[in-house]
């Protein structure tokens, strides 16, 4: 049953690094704290309180190390980015859209723009997925909101290569 899960995660995923680079941000964090310990890659996306009706957005463009071509559901706010050095850059978003709409659209409309998912795994709250594509690579990780109901929080660290 695991491998069967497996394998459908495989199939359908969309993004993550092998790298594991912690969250945390002083650019354009729209005054939120993205939980500087919380980490994209050891278990799915951070903990983070931010929704958004209190989001602010990101100034962009995001860092070199961020494809300016990555697609985010609508009703989403990436209200962080930060480079990260050598690691990449990561961006850290909440959305209100719910977490199995937003597994969906990381399985087929990230895959669609490019960007083909390499491993993944998917849990009932949250989901990640190693991913490269179009000059880039790096891990997607999505988690239910703990805080905001109905919301959902979308970390994707990238890299060139």
């Amino acid at each position: 049953m695991i491998g069967t899960l497996r394998a459908v995660t495989l199939a359908g995923a969309t993004a993550l690094i092998a790298t594991t680079a912690a969250c945390g941000g002083s650019s354009g964090d729209g005054g939120k704290n993205p939980d500087k310990d919380a980490k994209v890659g050891g278990g799915a996306a951070a903990y983070v309180s931010t929704c958004t009706d209190q989001a602010t957005p990101a100034a962009r463009p995001y860092p070199a190390a961020f494809p300016s071509d990555w697609p985010f559901p609508s009703r989403t706010v990436v209200f962080n980015a930060e480079d990260r050095g050598s690691d990449g850059t990561i961006v850290t978003a909440v959305s209100a859209t719910r977490f199995k709409e937003i597994l969906r659209f990381m399985n087929h409309d990230v895959v669609d723009a490019g960007y083909k998912v390499k491993e993944g795994e998917t849990e009932e709250h949250d989901a990640e997925a190693e991913w490269e594509g179009n000059g880039y690579r790096g891990r997607w990780a999505i988690r239910e909101s703990s805080s905001c109901r109905g919301e959902t929080v979308i970390q994707v660290l990238s890299a060139k290569g």
